[in-house]
């Protein structure tokens, strides 16, 4: 049999492919001296702690945020716009239901989310392929 080509996951990656690229970046981005990683996985460098409100589980959270995949391609970016991101931690993906509340109001953080901490093997629409980490560079603006 031949092999089929399939264009609908094209930009998205493979499996394997997503797999092995993302394995090597996380290898490579815990050994940066700034970066912390938890028990869990979430690679994260705090930029500035906030002073703010700290948001729990039950919070709504408004950010500016930018995520990228691990190649660098932007998925989505609110800094450049007019309008942030509110959603409740609730409803966030885990590595930003982590993450998030080491921040304060006003902080800024890098967040590096491994697939199991996303959306793990199913990936996300059509730019967010299987096993692929994320890059959240956030800024918490308000929590209520």
């Amino acid at each position: 049999m031949g092999r089929r080509k399939n264009n609908k996951n094209r930009g998205r990656g493979s499996a394997g492919q997503n797999r092995a690229e993302t394995d090597a970046f996380l290898d490579k981005n815990r050994r940066k001296p700034d970066v912390v990683e938890t028990a869990s996985g979430l690679q994260y460098t705090i930029k500035e702690p906030g002073t703010g409100t700290r948001p729990d589980e039950w919070s709504t959270v408004e950010v500016n945020q930018r995520i990228l995949l691990a190649d660098g391609t932007i998925i989505k970016d609110t800094y450049h716009g007019t309008e942030t991101d509110t959603f409740t931690l609730a409803e966030a993906i885990d590595g930003l239901k982590e993450g998030l509340p080491l921040l304060k109001e006003g902080g800024k953080a890098r967040f590096v989310v491994p697939p199991d901490l996303a959306w793990g093997k199913r990936g996300a629409g059509d730019k967010i392929g299987p096993y692929a980490a994320l890059i959240f560079d956030v800024r918490l603006e308000k929590v209520t």
